[in-house]
């Protein structure tokens, strides 16, 4: 079987893609407007030619149509951006970032690919886009457009949890076939879940690193320099977050899956003690018997939506019931529930920050993996 060429459109760092070459995909050309984006992407695919630029600059889109053609590009994976859509957004009506969609479909109908995959998040089946004086539906536009030369697949609803990774994250993700290929291109059957227990629950226990410095850190935390060299020596990435000793007091009271804001004392709360009004899903532990919830980009933040590491409780040396690892995930359980590979090479250069944020905004790699996967059975069957 001969390998898929393939072009990456709204790339971010390459996440979607980390499988590919494990499949026989190569991902020729690729496009990302961030020039930070762009240059993590090229530390790691460095076979892959990256344009940076503006895919809504008629003179960038017509160098990806021009270098994609040239490099016999037949796949096309489009992931733009979904903080338009996003129940974690403000999902203001005609975000400008919702419309990016018309430049990926302007890109495949230029190419002609044989196959596309045009990934969002489930909102974008009931967002509208304005185009000249009509309004229409997200998946209308994209339909009306692509029908006419590809076939659709049936369901385009999906839960990573469901193949292979230890996170939720629903998406909408549309696969299309060109329609003189004699394929059918649907989702992989489901696997059993991965809970968090099975993903990270053997890691080493951290302690988190407070803001108010190493003495306060070891007043509270004795153990910490033991835990921080066990967790260095499983992984560079598995080291403790640094977070605020007042978050940290209310998280090591909040029992596995609860959210601190219904403690009865130490809750999140002013300086002047007036409890803070949140979502009940922030400050909240994640459960242990289930899948992480979905990363989002503030995923390194305790009063997020639902990023707080489990715990596990313990005894403190006045008999108090305290609830270990008041700290959201290291980068290490990221990649793990993020399903990239272990020793996926992270650039030196890349700051904790700007890494968690875009794990924040990809698509698990091994729910990429599985989807492609069947397809190429598809193709392989067809060429037998």
């Amino acid at each position: 079987m001969s390998k898929l060429k393939g072009l990456s459109l709204f790339a971010n760092v390459g996440i979607a893609e980390a499988y590919m070459k494990d499949i026989d995909v190569e991902i020729k050309v690729a496009n990302e407007i961030d020039v930070e984006r762009a240059r993590f992407y090229q530390d790691i695919y460095k076979e892959t030619h990256m344009i940076c630029g503006d895919i809504t600059d008629d003179k960038v889109r017509t160098q990806i149509v021009k270098e994609s053609i040239s490099n016999g590009v037949d796949f096309v994976m489009a992931t733009p951006p979904c903080q338009g859509m996003s129940e974690a957004g403000l999902r203001l009506e005609f975000d400008s970032r919702n419309q990016l969609v018309w430049y990926a479909i302007d890109v495949i109908k230029r190419i002609k690919p044989k196959f596309a995959f045009l990934e969002n998040v489930p909102k974008q089946l009931t967002t509208k886009i304005r185009l000249g004086n009509e309004i229409l539906l997200i998946p209308e536009y994209i339909k009306r457009e692509l029908s006419e030369d590809y076939t659709f697949n049936n369901e385009t609803l999906i839960m990573a949890k469901d193949h292979g990774v230890p996170q939720l994250r629903e998406r909408n993700i549309f696969l299309l076939v060109r329609k003189d290929q004699d394929v059918v291109w649907e989702f992989p059957k489901k696997l059993p879940e991965i809970t968090l227990e099975d993903a990270i629950g053997s890691l080493p226990s951290l302690d988190p690193l407070l803001r108010e410095g190493m003495d306060e850190t070891l007043k509270h935390f004795p153990e910490y320099e033991k835990k921080r060299q066990a967790g260095l020596s499983v992984s560079k990435w598995h080291y403790p977050p640094k977070h605020s000793w007042k978050q940290v007091e209310w998280m090591l009271h909040t029992p596995t899956g609860k959210s601190a804001i219904y403690n009865d004392e130490f809750y999140p709360q002013k300086a002047d003690g007036t409890p803070v009004k949140a979502h009940h899903n922030y400050y909240r532990r994640m459960k242990w018997n289930m899948p992480c919830r979905t990363v989002t980009q503030n995923n390194g933040v305790i009063s997020s939506l639902a990023c707080v590491h489990p715990g596990k409780p313990y005894s403190s040396q006045n008999g108090e019931i305290l609830y270990s690892d008041p700290r959201v995930l290291t980068i290490y359980e990221l990649l793990i529930v993020m399903s990239l590979p272990l020793d996926w090479p992270i650039p030196e250069w890349a700051e904790e920050t700007f890494i968690r944020k875009v794990f924040g905004e990809g698509i698990p790699s091994m729910l990429v993996k599985e989807i492609m996967m069947v397809l190429l059975k598809q193709i392989t069957k067809e060429n037998d």
